[in-house]
């Protein structure tokens, strides 16, 4: 027997493309577009760097509500019992690589970081300043490529639904 109402599961879905599209929007806006815009635009490194600070930090509240409502529909549709919509080990796979990434980014990363940007606003002289700010873009590199790889696992995770999506409704058999 089937645990579902049919505007549940449309509810569901519909919750779990828009949290994707959250995911991988802000994730393609932010690294395509605002990072750029505030070097290009801002005065200097130091008001340029606070407003990504801020903008990701907002950024990494999204993350957290959108991996919310996924595990939620996740969980959901398991629950329901349909095949239609059954979860498949793939789809927890990188679901589950989208939240240990992520909490390496929100718990260690993005405050060690913060707190070298902080370090370096505050350096007054300028070998220090500079030795700060070497030490910050140091952890910045690979910090990008973590979100890369994040963004990455949310454009999977979109291949995985509309693969699934496209045989259910017979378009590929």
């Amino acid at each position: 027997m089937l645990r579902m109402s049919r505007w549940g599961m449309v509810g569901c879905l519909t919750l779990e493309w828009l949290a994707l599209g959250v995911w991988v929007g802000g994730g393609i806006v932010l690294i395509g577009a605002v990072i750029p815009a505030v070097f290009n635009t801002f005065g200097g490194q130091d008001s340029g760097g606070l407003f990504l600070t801020k903008a990701f930090e907002g950024y990494h509240r999204f993350m957290i509500g959108a991996l919310a409502i996924l595990w939620a529909a996740l969980w959901y549709r398991w629950w329901s019992g349909n095949p239609a919509v059954g979860v498949g080990r793939g789809e927890m796979m990188v679901l589950a690589g989208m939240v240990v990434i992520t909490g390496i980014i929100i718990v260690w990363l993005h405050p060690s970081a913060a707190s070298l940007q902080a370090q370096a606003f505050a350096a007054h002289e300028e070998a220090a300043k500079k030795a700060a700010f070497e030490a910050l873009f140091r952890m910045l590199k690979p910090i990008r490529w973590i979100y890369m790889v994040d963004l990455v696992l949310g454009i999977l995770l979109i291949g995985i639904k509309a693969n699934r999506s496209l045989y259910r409704d017979g378009a590929l058999s």
